[in-house]
């Protein structure tokens, strides 16, 4: 097979003098791994401590593998086939998290507790015990699975010389990860209590959109093609089956 790996906001496989359009999506998870430090201040002081996070969301990545085959019950690719890996989201691509300085009302010593939650209400995993506000604290870190929307269509055309010609275009709307530093003067925390001190943080935001556009064109194969899409990770490992398009003469 022939393959060509672009580090990219998207691809084309050509452009076409007439073009249409074939729209399709695929929902798909993105692995994040998140590190994130605390550092607390005015542990002594009235309201409370300041609870400030610093860090980190990385995403392990997507990439849009476009094939063309002229077999008809595509299973695997063979040495004849033409497919193009389009880099979506980088792995690794990194997101910065500001800092959220966070104000507690709980007196003397509290305890620092981080717990992850989906933006939604839900938590995710156990409270993560950070310590106590004078003893400084621990460094939080995680790997969470994204959900990641893909909504994109393929534009081109067919051509005998040198083949069909294929444009790549959408975006990826992906899931949020959000947080609660908790301040609590129980040490054998399991819950928030009314008592306690909760405050809500967004590490990534919920519904966060990244646009990949139009690039140049790159070669293609001769006669009529099947179309296929399939999405990796960025290591290269499957996200989801391929995708089948359609003929070359059906977009």
């Amino acid at each position: 097979m022939r393959r060509t790996l672009l580090t990219v906001a998207a691809l084309t496989l050509g452009l076409a003098a007439t073009a249409s359009a074939a729209s399709f999506s695929a929902n798909v998870k993105q692995n994040a791994r998140v590190s994130l430090t605390a550092t607390p201040s005015g542990c002594e002081n009235n309201p409370g401590p300041y609870i400030t996070l610093n860090g980190q969301l990385s995403l392990s990545g997507v990439t849009a593998r476009i094939i063309l085959s002229n077999n008809a019950k595509f299973t695997h690719s063979a040495s004849s086939d033409v497919s193009a890996d389009v880099v979506l989201v980088p792995a690794g691509e990194s997101i910065r998290i500001a800092k959220q300085p966070s104000r507690g009302g709980v007196g003397g010593n509290p305890w620092i507790y981080f717990q992850f939650t989906d933006c939604k209400g839900g938590t995710v995993g156990s409270p993560i015990k950070l310590g106590r506000c004078v003893q400084g604290l621990g460094n939080v870190n995680g790997n969470f699975p994204i959900p990641t929307a893909i909504a994109a269509a393929l534009t081109g055309g067919c051509s005998n010389s040198p083949g069909p010609f294929i444009t790549l275009g959408g975006d990826l709307r992906m899931g949020g990860l959000c947080g609660q530093i908790i301040l609590t003067n129980n040490a054998k925390f399991t819950h928030a209590a009314t008592e306690d001190v909760v405050v809500d943080v967004t590490l990534l935001e919920d519904g966060k959109v990244i646009t990949f556009a139009k690039q140049p064109p790159l070669g293609g194969a001769g006669g009529n093609p099947h179309i296929y899409v399939q999405f990796l990770s960025g290591t290269g490992e499957s996200l989801c089956s391929p995708i089948y398009i359609g003929r070359c003469v059906q977009l």
